[in-house]
Formats: structure tokens, C-alpha cells, sequence
């Protein structure tokens, strides 16, 4: 029995070992992910974001607890810490905060490095996240790296984006020009019972409202009355969710809030769009990584190191290497000739 099948049959060895031919870019790994992609498009992906501090992993933890309680589902998590940009390793930690799921058959937990890869996520995370569809988890949640501003690629992975803030952990105007904020699609206070979380419930809601005009302005200190622009009656309002996930409090309402979003895609028609722009960008993303090693594989030898060593020299610009380099002919592959009789 292949690896595939047996992955397909539930097999969690086999699934780890996919898992790490995948991660890998491995031969193996891209032909089981052509083998599995017609057994995926059921799982719902959600991702969890925000900045370091705000206690991601433990309302991970808090949330798969929650689904195995409620409804049996089967949960997988995708863990991505980031790499050290001196050694390149990480310390791939946030399964300590995740004893909790230890034991249970009907979650997975992977741990992995984002490698250098900038948005909060690895290159191979929508990979790993098939391979769990395939897998037959319903519930795929997605932990960013933690990295602030930067961690928008989420959005173009998974159906429903978490953004975790917490009180205390900068000012209001950092909170609402982050550019996290406009993914979200649940918003979540966490450590709920720090003191000032009535603030930064505030300064969120009033970033939401910058996409909502009031109806109520001030005009050279005189109180003026304008007509409110309305959100179309199909549009998606982030809601915002106060949590302690130490002890579980609020959980329960992120999942409802979850639950409302997923029925808001299906209704919508939003799930198929979405699905859509994430196997675009997908496509793209392996298409112009196709394209590239391709073109590297079909210059001449040395003829990139050799431009490169212009670029270091300053006697050629990247951007007149990039087009010396796309016009430099490429070795003729010599035909294959019949044999004469």
C-alpha cells in the first residue's frame, strides 16, 4: 500500500511522513500532493494571528479542545515558528503550550519553520494544509509566526482569519494602522482580564468604524448630523470576542463566531471566491518557483555567478543583469538521431 493510501486510510505514521516529504519539497512529497488534491477542498482553514505576547498558542489549544468537546471533529494545527536569521534553525515551542491535545487520536499537531519566508507563514503551509484535508481533518487552524504588520499572507490561505490582540502591548494608533487588522475577519482580545482591555476594545471598534462612516461629525467644534453610509446587507462585520485562554473564558463565543463566519462564506458565495484567489495564488507562487529553477538550469555554466560578480563590482546594475542574463543564449540540447542501418 502507498503512502498516499495508507494517509487516506488514516495511517498517522504515514501522515508524519508525508508531512516531512512535503515540508521538504521532496520529489516523493510534490507526487503524493498530485495524488491527493482530488480528495481536498472539505476541510475549513483557519488562521491565527497577531503579535508576539498575545497568547495565540494558548487560545490554539483552547480552541481544539473546544471542537473535540462539542462535535468530535477532527483538528490538525499548523504550528509555524520562525527561523533564526543568523543559524536558520527555531525552536518550534508552541506545542508546549499545547499538553492539553497529548494522547488524542483526533488531533494533529505540526510544528514548522517558516525558513525565511516573510507574511507569517512557510511557503509549504498551504502544502501541509492540503495534505490534512486529504487526511480527513474538518478543521485546519493555521498559528502564524507572530511577526506584527507583516502578516497578511494568512489571509490568502485560509477561509477564516483570527487577528489575537491583547491590552497593554502597544498604543492605539499601532493597533489600528496595522495592516493584521484589515484581515480580520474575528477579532479576539485575549489575557481579557488584564486591566485596560476596555481601551483596546475601543480603539478596535473604531478601527472597524473607519470602514463604516458615523453619522455623527464635528464641524469647527459645532455637533453636525450627515447620513451614514450603511454596509451593503451582505457585508461581513468582524465581531469582537473578549477571551482568557488560560482558563477557557470566551472560547466558546470565538467558536459561534467562527461558525457564523463560515455560514456567512457559504451563503455569500464568498467560500467558493476564496478558495478560488487561494488556489490562484498557489498556482502563481509554484509557477514563477517552476519558472525560475528552469531558467537557472538553462544557462550556460557560471553564467549567473559570473553576473552576479558584475552586480558585486558595481560595474553592472541587478536590474541589467536580470536582462543580460534573460537574453544570454541558452546551450542547444542536441537532437536524438536515428541509428543508420
Amino acid at each position: 500500500m502507498s503512502l498516499t493510501q495508507q494517509v487516506l486510510k488514516g495511517n498517522r505514521l504515514a501522515l508524519s511522513r508525508l508531512l516531512t516529504l512535503v515540508e521538504n519539497n521532496s520529489p516523493e512529497g510534490r507526487a503524493a500532493l498530485a495524488e491527493l488534491f482530488s480528495h481536498t477542498g472539505k476541510a475549513h482553514l483557519i488562521g491565527v494571528t497577531g503579535s508576539p505576547g498575545t497568547g495565540k498558542s494558548s487560545l490554539v489549544n483552547q480552541l481544539v479542545l473546544q471542537y473535540r468537546k462539542m462535535d468530535q471533529k477532527k483538528v490538525a494545527v499548523i504550528a509555524v515558528d520562525p527561523s533564526s536569521p543568523f543559524t536558520g534553525g527555531a525552536v518550534l515551542g508552541d506545542r508546549v503550550r499545547m499538553r492539553d491535545l497529548s494522547g488524542d487520536d483526533g488531533v494533529f499537531i505540526r510544528s514548522m519553520a517558516s525558513r525565511g519566508s516573510v507574511g507569517g507563514i512557510a511557503q509549504t503551509t498551504a502544502a501541509l494544509a492540503q495534505v490534512f484535508d486529504a487526511a480527513g481533518y474538518e478543521i485546519v487552524i493555521i498559528e502564524t509566526v507572530g511577526a506584527g504588520q507583516s502578516e497578511v499572507e494568512i489571509a490568502r490561505l485560509a477561509h477564516t482569519t483570527l487577528v489575537v490582540e491583547a491590552p497593554g502591548l502597544g498604543d492605539d494608533i499601532q493597533a489600528i494602522k496595522a495592516g493584521i487588522l484589515e484581515i480580520a475577519d474575528v477579532l479576539v482580545i485575549n489575557k481579557a482580564d488584564r486591566p485596560g482591555v476596555e481601551h483596546t476594545e475601543r480603539a478596535l471598534r473604531s478601527s472597524l468604524e473607519l470602514a463604516r462612516p458615523v453619522s455623527r461629525v464635528y464641524h469647527h467644534g459645532q455637533a453636525m448630523t450627515v447620513k451614514a453610509h450603511k454596509p451593503p446587507p451582505n457585508t461581513w462585520i468582524p465581531p469582537i470576542n473578549k477571551t482568557i485562554a488560560t482558563d477557557g473564558s470566551g472560547i466558546a463565543k470565538v467558536i459561534e463566531s467562527i461558525a457564523k463566519h463560515m455560514q456567512y462564506l457559504r451563503t455569500s458565495g464568498e467560500w467558493n471566491a476564496r478558495e478560488r484567489a487561494r488556489l490562484r495564488s498557489e498556482t502563481e507562487a509554484l509557477v514563477r518557483d517552476t519558472l525560475m529553477t528552469q531558467f537557472l538550469e538553462g544557462l550556460p555554466e557560471g553564467a549567473f555567478e559570473s553576473a552576479l560578480e558584475r552586480v558585486f563590482s558595481h560595474s553592472l546594475s541587478p536590474i541589467e543583469a536580470a536582462q543580460f542574463l534573460a537574453q544570454t543564449e541558452r546551450p542547444q540540447t542536441p537532437r536524438a538521431t536515428k541509428e543508420q542501418p
